[in-house]
């Protein structure tokens, strides 16, 4: 895969932006609403990256609608004095639109609770392609979010990156023959995302300008 890479797929919750701390205690208010002291934040780290659906129908097949509400409406009461943005990204992204790159989000989150993690940090103005869980039939890591994306980019896979922080957005991005980028602040640790091979490690995102062929500002 020679091809200069002129696109970038992020994922947006762990990657761009620190929502980890929302996504926890999200999942430990949903778990101790339905299973009273039974869950601590060691046990709900399973559950981060999947659609809802799937982490829930795991714990209680009965009861997974009521659960995504409830985690749902706590997930938006905390989400502004929760989210913050990784160090780094912000200029990153910033020089990748400069410089031309083609860039889009590709997320397992409905779109509603992306565009306001965009806003917040500011990153909104960069994206014009936003995948998420409500534009596809298959979550990652089906490669059908990062075909969309790369579609509405008028992208080829062979020149393009999956960016995340999870192990089935270095999945999806091999399942559509992209390149993929794990990133090491990943909640599930450096160790985890190494498992599944990615392409590249970065441990700043600043890193994925030289990825990329750019300098580092």
């Amino acid at each position: 895969m020679s091809k200069k890479i002129t696109t970038v797929l992020f994922d947006l919750d762990g990657t761009l932006i620190n929502t980890n701390e929302l996504i926890i205690s999200s999942f430990l208010h949903t778990m101790n609403t339905y299973f009273p002291d039974q869950y601590k934040r060691e046990d709900v780290l399973q559950f981060m990256g999947p659609p809802l659906e799937e982490s829930f129908i795991k714990v209680n097949p009965d009861a997974v609608e009521d659960m995504v509400k409830t985690y749902r409406a706590y997930n938006l009461e905390k989400h502004d004095s929760l989210v913050t943005e990784f160090e780094g990204v912000f200029e990153t992204v910033q020089t990748l639109s400069k410089n031309g790159y083609k860039l889009a989000i590709v997320s397992t989150k409905i779109r509603d609770v992306v565009i306001k993690g965009l806003k917040l940090t500011n990153l909104d103005q960069f994206f014009d392609v936003i995948i998420t869980l409500d534009e596809v039939e298959n979550a990652k890591p089906d490669p059908e979010p990062v075909q969309k994306a790369l579609s509405a980019l008028d992208s080829m896979p062979e020149e393009s990156i999956m960016v995340g922080d999870n192990h089935h957005d270095v999945l999806a991005g091999k399942n559509a023959g992209t390149l993929s980028a794990g990133v090491a602040w990943s909640a599930k640790g450096r160790e985890y995302l190494d498992q599944y091979e990615p392409d590249f490690m970065l441990e700043t995102m600043a890193d994925l300008l030289d990825v990329v062929g750019l300098e580092k500002r």
